[in-house]
């Protein structure tokens, strides 16, 4: 189960950082993807996290976002500067196959609940 927290509403500019805590101890080659849905608009993947540490981004939010994790934690993190008013969506966690972390193409076989991002 994964349980995202960390969402609100800031101002253009501003930062905000999201979780998502994965409730059971995950196994080795875990990997997570931060997704996001917009007033009106898809789904779309926009960070994904690869169980070896590598990391990858939408071009959207590339030199902005910053996902990262806490294995002590059992944590992921998705780090948010410099908002942007279409940056506001409702931001969601899932675990993803390892592979679409690699081609860009995020897959998800399981979701969190999501949090709220408003950016005004």
């Amino acid at each position: 189960q994964l349980v995202e927290s960390g969402g609100g509403s800031v101002q253009p500019g501003g930062s905000l950082t999201l979780s998502c805590t994965i409730s059971t101890t995950p196994t080795p080659g875990y990997c997570v993807g931060w997704f996001r849905q917009g007033p009106g608009q898809g789904r779309e993947g926009i960070a994904g996290f690869h169980s070896q540490g590598r990391t990858r981004y939408t071009d959207a939010v590339k030199g902005r976002f910053t996902v990262s994790k806490d294995n002590t934690k059992n944590t992921v993190y998705l780090g948010m500067n410099n908002l942007k008013v279409e940056d506001t969506g409702m931001y969601r966690c899932a675990a993803v196959l390892c592979g679409s972390v690699r081609t860009g193409t995020l897959r998800a076989t399981d979701w969190g609940q999501g949090t709220q991002v408003t950016v005004s």
